[in-house]
């Protein structure tokens, strides 16, 4: 039985609010040793893990990185919050403004987006953000005709590819590296669903866009990044100014020109439904489709399939899963999976959540106070929050909470089924809200959330409807084992049934 909270924010003072705990140490200095923590003697994990239990807090305060010496006009300064009671805080637009706070209290600048202050960084109470929001949950809904047709044929060339490769490899233990064709995979599907234009239209395109959004994306957010460089390099190089975006201009326009040329429909369609200029409305579908979606599936995607392609298999996972994709396939044929198909497969669906809470594509999440208010947590806990301070969500514990969540730590893929595993889908925060809600004109949920776990069992049912077993080690395939058709009667047998 789940067990159930106070509200998590009330401008009550009953029971009486306590100081945060935690400290932001003296100016500059406790900052940097705070940023050495995150990026050098911890991993972020363990930063957040650490000064928990040193408060002995779910909620405590810390500085959260990028800082000096040259991140002018930042101020690093957050209440972080771990547990889940606390985290939906930030999902309450009375009480958080999330303007120009994607990625915490540094903003890479719309440099990086031509010039247009794209969607996700406006305030549910700027104007301009229903109009971007409709827009983006417009072009979702025109996509789905074409999003599981385009999926399949991404995912066939992607291990076409793959197969390929393992089969060139050498060695005591042949493997293929399947990140490079995943990529092209996303990006090649994402263009054709998501924007209506064909790579192939354009060959520099087709062969380095998305080497383009790699690099486009690392100047965005290496600064906040731990990237594993030797140190202290990384941290002179990386994390002590602003990487430039002038870097990626000749890319960028690029992509801005592919847009503007094939994927005219849709920019009309933004221009003539939701009052948005040319100039926004490409620079906002570059942005979806590369921050959003293609940054999100690059992260994610590979943690999925390594978990389930794990040689040692604990659990039993890919046989229960095999045998779920082809029942749903024995009912349809081999027709492609559509978002109706991969609904009802309920372990898959569950697989995926359970991948969703151990590794959200986005592990923290940010949102500026618009008032003083009490923020509540467990057992009646209550902190309170002045106007103006930033609450840091960090994901990856809130969503491994002991007090909502059994074995915590462990990789549960039945977690989510039956009628206690749907109760448990309000605490699975990765979009940006809970799982139980829908995203709005009005919110700051992903538009995407539903269409981001169809895509990813999408994937897993494609696999088994190819591949009898599969193995993985790290992001490479070391075994594919394509699928054996079923056997079929004789006619001697078929007559005497």
């Amino acid at each position: 039985m789940l067990p159930t909270f106070s509200p998590t924010a009330s401008a009550s003072a009953t029971p009486p609010p306590r100081p945060i705990p935690g400290s932001y140490g003296p100016p500059v200095i406790g900052a940097l040793r705070d940023r050495l923590d995150y990026f050098w003697f911890q991993s972020q994990d363990e930063f957040f893990r650490r000064r928990a239990a040193t408060h002995r807090s779910t909620v405590f305060r810390t500085n959260i990185p990028p800082t000096f010496p040259f991140f002018v006009g930042i101020d690093p300064r957050v209440v972080a919050v771990v547990d889940a009671a606390a985290f939906t805080a930030l999902f309450d637009n009375t009480l958080v403004d999330k303007r120009d706070i994607l990625i915490g209290p540094y903003n890479p600048g719309a440099g990086f987006t031509g010039g247009t202050r794209v969607g996700v960084y406006l305030d549910t109470e700027e104007p301009e953000h229903e109009r971007v929001k409709k827009f983006a949950m417009a072009l979702l809904h025109r996509s789905a005709q074409t999003w599981p047709a385009e999926l399949r044929a991404g995912v066939d060339g992607m291990l076409d590819a793959v197969e390929a490769d393992l089969a060139k490899a050498t060695g005591d233990k042949p493997s293929a590296n399947y990140i490079v064709p995943l990529q092209q995979c996303i990006f090649r599907f994402l263009c054709k669903a998501l924007v209506g234009a064909d790579p192939s239209a354009d060959w520099l395109v087709d062969r380095f866009g998305f080497t383009i959004l790699d690099v486009w994306l690392a100047l965005q957010i290496l600064p906040t990044q731990k990237i594993g460089l030797i140190q202290p390099l990384e941290e002179l190089l990386i994390h002590s100014f602003p990487l430039p975006s002038f870097v990626i201009w000749p890319g960028y326009y690029l992509l801005y020109r592919f847009v503007e040329k094939h994927g005219a429909e849709a920019v009309e369609f933004a221009a003539r439904e939701h009052g948005i200029g040319k100039k926004d409305a490409i620079n906002n579908l570059l942005f979806v489709l590369g921050f959003n979606a293609f940054g999100g599936f690059s992260v994610f995607l590979p943690f999925l399939v390594a978990k389930i392609g794990e040689a040692s298999d604990p659990a039993g996972l890919r046989p229960r899963l095999r045998e779920e994709v082809r029942a749903v396939m024995r009912a349809s044929g081999d027709a492609v999976f559509g978002f109706k198909a991969v609904r009802e497969m309920p372990l898959v669906r569950s697989t995926v959540y359970e991948m969703l809470r151990m590794q959200p594509p986005v592990p923290l999440q940010f949102g500026r106070a618009r008032k003083d208010f009490v923020l509540r947590s467990h057992g009646g806990a209550a902190f309170q929050v002045a106007k103006g301070e930033v609450l840091c969500g960090y994901q990856p514990l809130a969503m491994r909470d002991p007090e909502v969540f059994d074995r915590p730590e462990e990789f549960v893929p039945e977690r989510f089924l039956g009628d206690e595993g749907q109760a448990l889908l309000q605490h699975l925060f990765w979009s940006n809200g809970p799982e139980t809600t829908q995203p709005a004109a009005g919110n700051k949920q992903c538009a995407a959330k539903e269409v981001v776990v169809d895509t990813a069992c999408m994937l897993v049912a494609e696999l088994f409807r190819r591949y009898d077993d599969f193995e993985v080690e790290g992001t490479s395939f070391t075994k594919l084992v394509k699928r054996q058709p079923a056997p079929s009667l004789s006619p001697a047998a078929a007559g005497a049934k």
